[in-house]
């Protein structure tokens, strides 16, 4: 629905000029330009992502205008609060990232580690949905890296970065995410549902947490549940399973053996990233991913 003042037009340019409203770890702006030739070229009825992470891919292929419908989920319930309040409640999650805003220029550190551990308290669980998700964005925006780390119990344990000014509300982004978001449904879902609602015909991308390169490199801790060797085995066969359905399938993953077996029935190509997460700062750079189609 248009709003006031508002055409068709320009709520066109506002869902073109939408983009990731959060940094993530493995996010895919980077690879859009790689990914490009391997998108479906016709329009699809229903998109589906089953690790939406940032959204940078659902928000690159919907102002292409590839689906008609988007399903959008992940297991980190935190993060889809935050695709539901920019989605239903952009004006109030603004209010609220301007006081942490406000608060973080006075209080620093002290502002930062007192909101990072809200999630400690017995009743969090029950706080307002805006509440939680201007906690996401703002930890987001000021912890180091921009990484998203949970421990065994979900609690988020990722120290405050250093950014001088850290952009902790860009309003012009959130709205312009918000009318994007419109009709899109967001759920907090495993990877396996999607089995079960996509049909043929639909288009499906899955960005699991990726195979580790190596021993100090496994970092899976977007959420307290983990992805393993076996959670990779189970999204292999339900990408077999949508294959068989019909439904045109596209999964990211590093370039492992492992990852090589589990999809060597499909087609396996490979695409440059430059990742810049990781402790040592000699082991940042670029690293060869693939790309698995089954068309």
């Amino acid at each position: 629905m248009l709003t006031a003042g508002e055409s068709v037009v320009d709520r066109e340019r506002t869902i073109q000029a939408a983009t990731p409203f959060l940094k993530w770890a493995g996010g895919k702006g980077q690879l859009l330009a790689q990914y490009e030739p391997f998108f479906p070229t016709e329009p699809v009825r229903r998109y589906f992502e089953p690790f939406v992470g940032s959204g940078a891919v659902f928000f690159y292929l919907q102002a292409r205008g590839l689906f008609e419908r988007a399903h959008l989920s992940e297991v980190n319930a935190e993060l889809i609060t935050c695709y539901l309040a920019v989605r239903d409640h952009v004006d109030d999650l603004i209010a609220a990232l301007r006081e942490h805003a406000r608060e973080h220029a006075e209080g620093g550190a002290a502002h930062y580690y007192a909101v990072r551990a809200w999630d400690r308290a017995p009743d969090w669980a029950d706080a307002p949905l805006v509440q939680h998700a201007a906690r996401m964005i703002y930890l987001n925006k000021t912890c180091y890296n921009g990484l998203w780390r949970v421990n065994s119990r979900g609690h988020f344990n990722v120290p405050m970065g250093r950014y001088r000014r850290p952009d902790i509300l860009n309003e012009g982004r959130l709205r312009a995410a918000s009318r994007a978001l419109q009709g899109v449904e967001a759920a907090v879902a495993g990877f396996g549902g999607v089995l079960e609602r996509a049909e043929a015909g639909d288009f499906v991308y899955c960005d699991p947490p990726y195979v580790p390169l190596s021993a100090t490199a496994n970092f899976t801790s977007y959420s307290a549940a983990p992805f393993g060797e076996d959670e990779q085995r189970r999204l292999a066969e339900v990408f077999a399973g949508l294959d068989r359905k019909g439904c045109r399938v596209m999964l990211s993953n590093s370039d492992t053996p492992l990852v090589r077996q589990l999809y060597r029935a499909f087609r396996i190509e490979t695409v440059s990233a430059r990742r810049n997460i990781n402790s040592m700062r000699h082991k940042r750079g670029a690293v060869s991913e693939v790309v698995v189609l089954n068309y």
